[in-house]
């Protein structure tokens, strides 16, 4: 799905990940769930493109449903993983947390996991290697992606600032559908380890220029980063 100028979704808003493509090669932010593997191939042949144009991945962080096609790209196709070194552990293995779930509705919680289900979320690989990453690092890829360091949902949660297509990815640092009440709009995200730190965080983006915010989950949002970090703060007492 194009939202604009180099800028491509896979997935829906259940779980998406996100497609960067520019003269100098394709980058990918975050790698959903495994059947998102040929969301990948559909929108790469769309543009007439392979995945030997990928130059790298780059996890906001390190939990199943980023990852979900990540060790096929890296072991498969060469192509390197970029995660906060604070989550690195958490992308090669798994081991996280227990989180309290906060508020369910049984639809959308079952309509949440029927899709990870369809898409082979039960069947995660985790990450053989990573390229552990800091906050404020420019990679040295396509598009030179900026990090920002965004902890809360997890330790080394980051957003991702890519200015040639206008957008901050930003993981689970936030949500516009919550993947368990099917609320919509900017609000705090479910499975968060520390959400007190979270919110704190929204701090890091607010002074970002782009014009979509993208998550991880829920409808990309076409506003600025600090319209959209007030909205998630109005969202918490919601």
């Amino acid at each position: 799905m194009k939202l604009g100028p180099h800028l491509h979704r896979l997935g829906n808003d259940l779980v998406a990940c996100y497609l960067v493509d520019t003269d100098e090669g394709i980058i990918l932010v975050d790698a959903g769930l495994p059947g998102h593997w040929h969301d990948l191939q559909r929108e790469l042949q769309s543009l007439g493109k392979s995945v030997g144009d990928i130059r790298g991945l780059v996890l906001t962080h390190g939990d199943s449903d980023h990852i979900g096609f990540a060790e096929r790209l890296r072991s498969d196709h060469g192509v390197p993983v970029f995660v906060h070194a604070a989550d690195a552990v958490r992308a090669r293995t798994g081991k996280k947390p227990k989180v309290a779930t906060g508020p369910m509705r049984l639809g959308p919680t079952l309509g949440f996991f029927a899709y990870s289900l369809r898409k082979n979320g039960l069947r995660a690989r985790y990450v053989g290697e990573v390229t552990e990453i800091a906050d404020g690092d420019v990679l040295d890829l396509p598009g030179s992606p900026v990090v920002v360091g965004m902890p809360g949902h997890s330790p080394g949660s980051v957003a991702v600032h890519v200015p040639v297509a206008d957008a901050v990815f930003v993981g689970d640092a936030l949500t516009t559908r919550h993947v368990l009440t099917g609320r919509r709009g900017p609000q705090p995200a479910p499975f968060t380890d520390d959400p007190a730190e979270a919110l704190a965080s929204l701090d890091r983006i607010a002074g970002l220029s782009a014009s979509w915010v993208l998550p991880g989950h829920g409808t990309p949002w076409h506003a600025s980063p600090a319209e959209v970090a007030a909205a998630v703060r109005s969202g918490s007492a919601g």
